[in-house]
């Protein structure tokens, strides 16, 4: 394949925007080598500026889950972009689409939308500050909530490729108040509780890890975090920014029978546009303005255009929930063929895999965690993301994220990844 006109536009973008790119995983620093830049999309395909063809396993961090340009999302934004862009008032849509995501997932009877999924998690432990008045929060090392300040302190994704787990411009105030517990490991949560007794406002995390690749909970840690903080009057917040919509039409919150105090939701909301919103019982939800005292705002909170798209695409999926047992049939094939080449190939590896979320980690041991994680090795994952680009399969350009198949990844798509896998050879 070639990439000059890549790599001519890469160019031009490092001059007038920093690195070139507008969120830093895109820069390709973690794999090495040039950003693809992208010229079209359509079902399970992506086009770049030089003509190049590859099947996609990003589907924009997960929302295109129907697969890109889905022909009823598009015409739903074409008939709302004719009557206008953006109002700064309410419209009907944002009723209906608010109705339809209380119907489909279960524990929340109010919801307010944000304009991306960082915002819905920073108005989220603001409002959970605001409803129990205790300061502190709870995350996990290796999850990532978006770049509000209280989140960035050992995140995931691009700030373990970049180096950097907490960023500089984070205070130390901001800092002290975000306690942090590892996945998958209730005592670590416990022993904060006791630490910090009556002092934490919730607990946030990812139901499935999909920033330090994809690691489901082990059976009973959402359970327990349930029962935790219900001990503590403290709240469970789900960052389903990745799973809401994807593993289910219920999300994780419905697959592993958890129900979380607060939930919040990202970029599938929104049909791929940009959107996020916060979700909980209405008795929580009245502490927001303009009811209550916790203040959020935005003017383009509710955007016509995303409100649309989005609820073409949810009313799409729930309307059609078979779509979920083939997304996960695809998913649980797609992780056993590529465990049986490298096994075949005698190469180290582990596949987290659940329904449509799924990651290749190059390690001998379980990927559990995010110190199990940082044992893959970094270097065969790069060769591995360059090998199969060039055999037109494009992956996440991080060993830290995970991959989301779409529902037109059919078996023909799996044959030509399975292939291209099957002919990695690691450099030694």
């Amino acid at each position: 394949m070639k990439y000059e006109r890549s790599s001519h536009l890469f160019k031009q973008a490092q001059e007038s925007i920093p690195g070139g790119v507008n969120s830093p995983v895109r820069a390709f620093k973690s794999v090495g080598g040039h950003p693809i830049f992208l010229k079209s999309a359509k079902g399970a395909y992506l086009h770049d500026e030089d003509g190049n063809t590859y099947i996609d396993y990003i589907n924009s961090w997960g929302p295109q889950i129907l697969g890109h340009a889905l022909p009823e999302v598009i015409d739903a934004i074409k008939t709302t972009a004719e009557r206008g862009t953006s109002f700064g008032t309410p419209t009907e849509l944002e009723t209906s689409i608010a109705e339809l995501i209380l119907g489909m997932v279960p524990g929340i009877e109010q919801i307010r939308m944000v304009n991306s999924g960082t915002e819905a998690c920073m108005s989220a432990i603001r409002l959970a500050r605001g409803y129990t008045g205790a300061d502190k929060i709870i995350k996990f090392t290796g999850c990532y909530h978006g770049h509000s300040d209280a989140f960035l302190i050992e995140a995931g994704s691009g700030a373990i490729t970049f180096g950097s787990p907490t960023s500089p411009g984070v205070t130390k105030n901001t800092a002290k108040d975000t306690l942090v517990a590892d996945f998958n490991n209730l005592q670590s949560v416990e022993l904060l509780f006791e630490q910090y007794a009556g002092q934490i406002a919730s607990v946030i995390i990812e139901p499935v890890a999909g920033n330090m690749g994809c690691i489901p909970p082990e059976d009973g840690f959402l359970q327990g975090l349930r029962e935790i903080c219900s001990a503590h009057n403290s709240l469970l917040i789900f960052d389903e920014v990745m799973t809401g919509f994807r593993l289910s039409k219920g999300g994780a919150a419905s697959l592993f029978n958890v129900t979380p105090d607060i939930t919040c939701f990202g970029k599938i909301i929104g049909g791929g546009l940009p959107v996020g919103a916060f979700a909980a019982k209405k008795e929580i939800m009245q502490y927001l303005a303009p009811v209550g005292a916790v203040y959020q705002a935005g003017t383009l909170s509710g955007n016509p255009l995303a409100m649309s798209a989005g609820y073409t695409l949810l009313n799409a999926l729930n309307e059609t929930p078979d779509v979920y047992s083939k997304l996960n049939a695809r998913g649980t094939s797609m992780a056993h063929e590529l465990r049986e080449v490298f096994t075949r190939k005698s190469i180290s590896h582990q596949i987290n895999q659940i329904g449509s979320m799924l990651s290749v980690h190059f390690c001998h041991d379980s990927v559990r965690d995010f110190e199990s994680a940082k044992k893959g090795d970094n270097k065969v994952f790069k060769q591995f993301f360059h090998h199969m680009l060039k055999s037109g399969i494009y992956l996440p350009p991080s060993a830290y994220e995970s991959w989301f198949l779409c529902s037109e990844i059919n078996t023909e798509e799996q044959l030509k990844t399975i292939e291209a896998a099957n002919s990695f050879v690691p450099l030694t």
